[in-house]
């Protein structure tokens, strides 16, 4: 099997061609799932080989159809789509970066947004609908082509709601929740929905939409993030632990943490799929090495946030943020334990102690 990092590499020579990017995404996220790519490939007609390498071939609209049939099938998950939205990378697809750039605020970032989608499908435009205290993002299908290709309209259209959410998230470095969201598939699993999109959803609805509050469209997109990852990338060399002859697998996942933190991809599933192995076997060489997985992300989350607070570019929260915690204060009682102080007083003191060299 491929690991999560040879699609990763596979995607930076077809960045012209966005769909395709994102069906290697998909198909990365399948790896994840212990599901063999060759298989998925050969069950929807597609030649896995040209697929990785030829830029320029292209999928019919019914082998992506079947990708994320069989995808779906062999994971054994029914909202692929939405799990696969949850799971996603911010920066996978390059997206991240190029709303950033361009965008103010929130408003700025979801109209930026809604040009992009047509870089992935055509099975969806996107509306934004203004009211007095709230507004609505709406995903438009084309119903001809949603007739034609249930499938890949089910999922496409939970992943890009979901995505939203996340990506207001990435760009806030904050936890957004919508007033409410509409879905027409929630039936049976409304309680899932529920969980991922953190409020009340809509079942058997006609449409797909998602309100929030206005105060959401003016707050101002956070970059420090990437003041952080240029930072980090800089430090990076002396960060990273020496190999010993054996290679130990904890320190290669310790490096492989370190050089891809700005990824967010410190969850066991991401980290496995890159070593190619199951996060069962992975656990299991870690306790024979004396060491945990939860260990090797504490002991890298500690030196990230020591280098973040020395730039001295961000605040405490954005750091927070940026290491995973979803409150500041769970960071600020990490961040004590590692060291006995708390981020505010260890930036004091970090700063006196340049002073007096």
């Amino acid at each position: 099997k491929r690991s999560f990092q040879t699609y990763q590499k596979s995607r930076r020579y077809i960045m012209q061609d966005y769909r395709k990017q994102f069906l290697l995404a998909l198909l990365a996220y399948g790896v994840s799932k212990d599901i063999d790519p060759d298989r998925v490939c050969q069950l929807a007609s597609i030649n896995h080989k040209t697929l990785l390498s030829d830029a320029k071939s292209k999928l019919s609209a019914q082998q992506i159809e079947s990708l994320w049939k069989n995808v779906s099938l062999l994971a054994n998950d029914p909202l692929l789509g939405l799990h696969f939205g949850e799971s996603m990378q911010l920066a996978a697809l390059g997206v991240v970066g190029q709303i950033v750039q361009t965008s103010k605020n929130v408003g700025d970032a979801l109209s930026n947004a809604g040009s992009l989608i047509s870089l992935i499908t055509d099975l969806f435009t996107m509306r934004i609908e203004h009211g007095k205290k709230t507004f609505v993002i709406h995903l438009i299908s084309d119903q001809t082509k949603a007739k034609d290709f249930p499938v890949t309209q089910k999922h496409m259209a939970d992943y890009l709601m979901v995505f939203i959410v996340h990506e207001l998230d990435g760009l806030l470095m904050k936890k957004i929740e919508p007033k409410n969201v509409s879905t027409p598939h929630a039936g049976k699993d409304h309680h899932e929905y529920t969980r991922v999109f953190r409020c009340p959803v809509h079942a058997n609805a006609n449409e797909y939409s998602m309100e929030l509050s206005n105060e959401v469209l003016n707050q101002s997109i956070i970059s420090a993030n990437y003041e952080l990852q240029s930072y980090l990338l800089q430090k990076i060399g002396g960060l990273l632990q020496v190999k010993n002859e054996g290679g130990v697998l904890h320190t290669r996942i310790s490096n492989y943490l370190l050089t891809n933190s700005y990824l967010y991809s410190m969850s066991l599933e991401a980290v496995a799929a890159n070593f190619n192995i199951s996060p069962r076997t992975l656990q299991r060489k870690l306790k024979e090495e004396g060491v945990s997985f939860l260990q090797i992300v504490e002991e890298v989350r500690h030196r990230l946030a020591v280098h973040y607070l020395q730039s001295g570019n961000s605040s405490i929260k954005e750091v927070s943020y940026t290491l995973g915690y979803n409150e500041p204060t769970a960071f600020i009682r990490a961040f004590k334990r590692w060291t006995g102080t708390t981020p505010a007083q260890y930036k004091v003191d970090y700063e006196k102690s340049k002073q007096m060299l």
